[in-house]
């Protein structure tokens, strides 16, 4: 969260992604940077066990919100 934050401040777009069991983290984080509104991507958690089907799925299914947050500044 913190490079993503840092990153936005230096102009230069970016945008954190974490999984559901870090939004709330994530956001404390964002804030205590100085940046409260940042938006970041929210994927479901966990990560670490899934195969590469499902990667590919959760993938897939992020892309649209990813490309949405970078387009809207």
């Amino acid at each position: 969260m913190a490079d993503g934050v840092l990153l936005e401040r230096a102009g230069v777009p970016a945008v954190s992604i974490c999984t559901d069991a870090f939004r709330v983290p994530g956001e404390a984080m964002a804030k205590a940077y100085g940046f409260p509104g940042y938006r970041f991507l929210v994927v479901p958690h966990p990560l670490a066990s899934l195969d590469q089907q499902q990667i590919s799925e959760r993938v897939s299914t992020a892309l649209a919100e990813l490309v949405g947050i970078v387009v809207s500044g």
